[in-house]
């Protein structure tokens, strides 16, 4: 009998988690990464860059849906949106979901990855490729909003973890120029981690955050690949404070759209913080 093969996932100091390998679909060094494509018996198709996994084929619904809808929904007439980073582009095939949204400008730095997801993952990104709303520049998203013109209804930062190349996308001076990029009422809403595991990195994208928008909170969603318990997705904003929405409103701005794990009670739960999630952003954000 063969002895398994497996790959581990080194994202986080002290504790690993390991992936049995059915089989190598693909290594590569990008430009920016080493690119791991391999296939697992429980999570499908398994995407690692630089020993972080960042997509599964068979959960990324979860992270995705609850990434686009809730600030979508809570925003109730997107028309322009902006991902940066996103890779992989099954969140932009979440925000497209919405017929509200006119333009979708997808900021990502690696070329290569998005190639590589197209070829690789067009069960869950196929329809993004083929919608005319979205551009994809390949380009340095925090120079993309330090300098860009463009105002956006809502910004969704679809980051790896705050190291290397993504640290800067977890800093003060990138969340000002978010919210410089945002109309009147806009939203924001970045990855920050998993706070039982990343415990200094989330109080620092909360303490940032809070900075910059005078609404800044986050809200929180049970991704299985992302271990180590929820992961939380931060919140700002400068008018929508998201537990003041009610289910019933949600539910009417949600009507017809076609979910696996998002719904609108899901949506208002998610902002209610297990307490040792709640302490830390308190105690972040002073």
């Amino acid at each position: 009998m063969t002895t398994p093969k497996w790959l581990e996932e080194t994202a986080f100091g002290g504790a690993r988690l390991s992936f049995e390998v059915s089989r190598v679909l693909h290594h590569e060094r990008t430009a920016q990464h080493r690119l791991d494509l391999i296939e697992n018996p429980v999570f499908g198709k398994v995407l690692m860059l630089d020993g972080a996994t960042q997509v599964t084929s068979a959960d990324e619904f979860i992270y995705h849906e609850m990434m686009a809808h809730v600030p979508l929904i809570a925003h109730g007439a997107a028309r322009d949106v902006l991902i940066v980073g996103g890779g992989d582009c099954g969140l932009a095939e979440e925000v497209l979901k919405h017929t509200s949204v006119e333009r979708l400008l997808q900021v990502e730095i690696d070329a290569s990855v998005v190639a590589f997801a197209k070829e690789h993952f067009s069960e869950f990104n196929a329809a993004a490729f083929t919608d005319p709303r979205l551009t994809i520049e390949i380009a340095d998203g925090a120079a993309f909003v330090a300098h860009s013109d463009r105002r956006f209804d809502v910004i969704l930062i679809d980051s790896t973890d705050p190291v290397g190349p993504g640290a800067v996308l977890f800093t003060e001076a990138f969340y000002g120029n978010v919210r410089r990029c945002l109309k009147p009422g806009g939203i924001v809403v970045t990855q920050s981690g998993v706070p039982f595991v990343q415990r200094t990195e989330f109080a620092t994208a909360m303490r940032n955050l809070a900075r910059a928008f005078p609404i800044a909170t986050c809200y929180v969603v049970a991704v299985p690949t992302y271990y180590g318990g929820h992961m939380a997705l931060g919140w700002g904003s400068t008018k929508h404070d998201p537990r003041e929405a009610a289910v019933s409103d949600l539910a009417k701005r949600a009507a017809g759209l076609a979910t696996r794990y998002y719904t609108p009670e899901v949506h208002a739960a998610a902002f209610a913080l297990p307490r040792y999630i709640a302490d830390a952003r308190d105690n972040a954000v002073g």
